[in-house]
């Protein structure tokens, strides 16, 4: 019985382990984050922020192998540090293609590798724990193609 506990107890620290290592690390391939469980104090607070992906615009399609992103934030402003002081203005930007997390950026704009095909593109709003609010605060999807 005590090995089974043990092994429990490995499983639960290495999901922890890497849950904590996607949202900090942004690793291209990487799935979402998962929401944290609701706090003892109700739950994640919500956010009066907008966000929008300017560039490149739905339905485009672009050349080359780097593609520049911009973003548009309302209501919000993004902040460098991360901590626990959940505040429902502030917050980081994620970036998601295809539906997996390719970066945590502390900026509006900024420049991903891209290589031939059709992709999806949305950001999120999150606090500046990197867990999302509630409700969550996503950009429209984008669709663009690179020839």
């Amino acid at each position: 019985m005590t090995s089974t506990r043990s092994i429990a107890l490995a499983v639960v620290v290495t999901s922890a382990i890497v849950a904590l290592a996607a949202c900090q690390g942004g690793a291209p391939g990487g799935s979402p984050p998962p929401s944290p469980p609701p706090s003892a104090t109700g739950g994640r607070p919500s956010s009066p922020a907008v966000i929008k992906i300017l560039q490149p615009a739905a339905g485009a399609t672009v050349t080359g192998k780097t593609l520049h992103i911009v973003i548009s934030l309302e209501g919000a402003q993004i902040v460098a540090a991360t901590t626990t002081d959940v505040r429902p203005d502030q917050g980081h930007v994620h970036l998601y293609v295809d539906n997996s997390l390719v970066s945590m950026n502390y900026g509006l704009e900024q420049d991903i590798a891209v290589h031939p095909g059709t992709y999806v593109i949305k950001a999120e709003f999150v606090a500046s724990d990197h867990a999302p609010f509630s409700p969550r605060v996503w950009s429209p999807e984008v669709f663009f193609t690179v020839k």
